[in-house]
């Protein structure tokens, strides 16, 4: 599927941030692994959290999914096969997470998905299942992965800087173990605020797990309670419509945006008021009056990876040079980022560079009309959705279909914008 994006020189409206995906994957997962019965109110149904629901339903859960309701029947931390094999699909998030909470199960589970996922690292994960008394195998460090328990649990190490979801993945399940845990994390943990989240989410169900720098411990035999908790908005996903609005002449209001979230990566809204876009927060929404005018910046970004490519986006249209550092975890995304975002707004003519763990940019004043190829990845389609509005023609992005992962209504939210995109 394609997406064609006409140039605009005006967008303006009031939408409201889709929920979080992030948030979403932990409360379906960690509600499964409960005792009694659990409501998630205004959940996202994506591609990545069906992949969620329909993996925990394979492990004994009960899920009914009503259009802004989730209601789940936990298995009391004691997942039992339904199947014994889970196709996770796309879903990066899923396969990581289910590693662990199959590593509870004591028959074998194989976690699987599809072209992409098959060549993403999960390496260090199963070693820390391993050090933890799980059985595992796979395919040089790669899904498909077989994972045998029952874990029970103990003292483990694993590297902080490819993945925070082995973290948080680690972090759902030891608690449920008959000997709870330690885990060490080797060098700096990059995309800290996402294990921030995964506390946070474990914590409302009423597990009890102490925090440090660089290591965590978690008392076992713990029981998650059934909640009620409604979902809050996605910044991820906003920050595609703030850039948006930042990049042509707007006037935008975001509602359902949390502004004492968690989220790392409401952190674009100090990226943006850096860069000189004209924004204001308040208690639950972000508002912004865009004029086109923006200013290179220097950022680390190793705890926001998520927003590598939209902020490139903004930086090969900003004044001056903007350079993106820390951000070699990209590669292990749906695609190489760093790659994949380069290599289409070149095509555009951006004047971009990869480096093997930064991005160094030039802003320029005019991007020309080209095809570009979305690398089977949301976050970039979305990404040259955006760039596409300041082209001096059309522009057509193939491998559109991959938005409706995260974000579903996007081009519906654009178009009520202003945006002239469609499907071809």
């Amino acid at each position: 599927m394609n997406l064609i994006v006409k140039p605009v020189d005006w967008i303006e409206g009031t939408v409201k941030a889709p929920p979080s995906k992030s948030y979403t994957h932990r409360a379906i997962i960690i509600a499964s692994l409960a005792d009694g019965r659990s409501i998630i109110h205004e959940p996202l149904i994506s591609g990545d959290t069906i992949a969620s629901i329909n993996a925990c339903k394979s492990l004994g859960s009960g899920i009914e999914v009503k259009e802004r309701k989730l209601t789940i029947d936990g298995n009391s931390g004691r997942p039992e096969p339904i199947e014994s094999i889970i196709n996770v699909q796309n879903s990066g998030t899923t396969i990581r997470f289910m590693a662990s909470v199959s590593a509870l199960c004591n028959r074998k589970v194989t976690l699987t998905g599809d072209e992409s996922i098959q060549k993403r690292p999960i390496g260090p994960l199963l070693k820390a299942l391993e050090q933890l008394g799980a059985q595992v195998s796979s395919s040089k460090g790669r899904p498909p992965v077989t994972v045998h328990g029952p874990m029970k649990g103990g003292k483990c190490t694993i590297k902080g800087d490819i993945s925070s979801q082995f973290i948080s993945s680690l972090l759902i399940s030891l608690p449920l173990t008959e000997r709870g845990g330690e885990i060490l994390i080797e060098g700096k943990l990059k995309s800290r605020p996402y294990v921030e989240m995964t506390l946070e989410m474990l914590q409302r169900f009423g597990a009890r797990i102490d925090s440090y720098i660089n290591k965590f411990r978690i008392k076992g035999n713990q029981v998650y309670g059934g909640i009620e908790y409604t979902v809050e908005g996605d910044y991820s996903s906003s920050a595609f419509i703030m850039a948006a609005a930042s990049l042509i002449d707007s006037k935008l209001r975001i509602e359902n945006l949390c502004s004492e979230s968690k989220q790392g990566d409401r952190k674009i809204v100090e990226i943006l008021d850096k860069m000189g876009s004209e924004i204001r927060t308040g208690r639950n929404y972000v508002e912004i009056r865009g004029d086109g005018n923006l200013n290179g910046i220097e950022i680390d970004m190793s705890d926001i990876p998520d927003l590598v490519p939209i902020v490139a986006v903004l930086g090969s249209l900003a004044n001056g040079k903007t350079l993106i550092k820390n951000v070699g975890h990209l590669r292990y995304k749906e695609s190489d980022r760093l790659h994949s975002i380069t290599t289409e707004l070149r095509k555009i003519g951006a004047d971009i560079r990869e480096r093997k763990d930064y991005l160094e940019i030039n802003g320029v004043k005019e991007l020309k009309s080209a095809k570009l190829h979305g690398w089977n990845d949301h976050r970039i389609v979305m990404s040259l959705a955006v760039v596409a509005l300041r082209a001096n023609e059309n522009v057509v992005i193939d491998s559109a279909e991959s938005i409706g992962i995260s974000f579903p209504e996007f081009i519906e939210t654009m178009k009520a914008l202003g945006c002239d995109i469609s499907v071809g």
